[in-house]
């Protein structure tokens, strides 16, 4: 029998204690689990990297919001976080790092839907299920695009959830009935948008793209300028053609618009840039 390893990531030790004891209990099921987005994708690198890979991630949508106001909350205790001396089981549980919730990485918060995304870039081959408190349409719509397979209640039954972990494995997407209409409604109206920005960002001209494009990357004016070998002061004048054309007031509102037709940023690997004024 195929074992299923599953990685439950919860910043609330008693639930994270619960559930991982309940998965543990189900005959083909390893568990780990990991209190924060940077200890998940430790765990789950180092896993790789010794040939037993997570087939599901079980994460918090609210990853790391307990800390707000409530000082940090209890760890995950060490014979659910780590197991063994190399991450061997203890009563069916592997390990995997644990530590608090991380507010910030890389300059983004870290709450599971960006663990979500950055899993499916760096584990693609993982399935990851969102556990939420409450239905909501609007952030059931944006883990999906992030790469979540399902959605499910937190209170939900163990049955139930052991339904949605092996669905997911089998392909399948899960959400509740409830929230299928939300949803739906909510990734037409993204698609719409993302649409309207595609139609605006391709009536820039080649070197416009190219200035947005180092926006979107953060960089200020002098860097791009120096990058794009121009003087400050047509990189002003770019500046401007691209906010009028794409119809905002801002240099944040044109990197949103720009993110939301799917445009990244230019590749700063091995770079010393301006970012904002400052140096990165």
């Amino acid at each position: 029998m195929a074992r299923i390893r599953v990685l439950v990531v919860d910043d609330h030790r008693i639930f994270a204690e619960s559930l991982a004891a309940a998965l543990a209990a189900e005959q083909d099921v390893d568990v780990a689990a990991a209190g924060s987005g940077p200890a998940a994708l430790r765990c789950l690198e180092r896993a790789a990297a010794e040939g037993r890979r997570f087939d599901i991630l079980l994460v918090d949508a609210d990853l790391g919001t307990a800390a707000e106001g409530a000082g940090p909350p209890l760890p995950v205790p060490a014979e659910v976080a780590y197991g063994g001396a190399n991450g061997t089981p203890h009563n069916g549980i592997h390990g995997g790092p644990h530590s608090g919730p991380a507010r910030v990485v890389n300059g983004r918060a870290a709450d599971g839907i960006w663990l979500v995304g950055a899993v499916r870039s760096t584990q693609p081959g993982v399935r990851t299920v969102v556990l939420a408190e409450r239905d909501d349409p609007r952030r059931a719509a944006v883990a999906l695009q992030a790469g979540a397979s399902g959605w499910v209640a937190k209170d939900c039954s163990l049955v139930r959830l052991l339904a949605v972990i092996r669905g997911v494995l089998r392909e399948e997407t899960h959400l509740p009935p409830a929230l299928l209409t939300g949803v739906l409604r909510e990734l037409t109206a993204a698609r719409k948008h993302r649409t309207e920005s595609e139609r605006l960002v391709e009536s820039l001209t080649p070197r416009e793209r190219e200035v947005l494009r180092c926006m979107v990357a953060g960089l200020g004016r002098k860097a791009v300028a120096e990058r794009l070998f121009l003087s400050p002061h047509t990189v002003r004048t770019h500046m401007q053609n691209v906010l009028g054309k794409l119809g905002v007031h801002s240099t944040l509102a044109a990197v949103a618009l720009a993110r939301r037709a799917g445009v990244g940023p230019v590749d700063l690997a091995g770079e010393i840039v301006e970012r904002g004024g400052q140096l990165a």
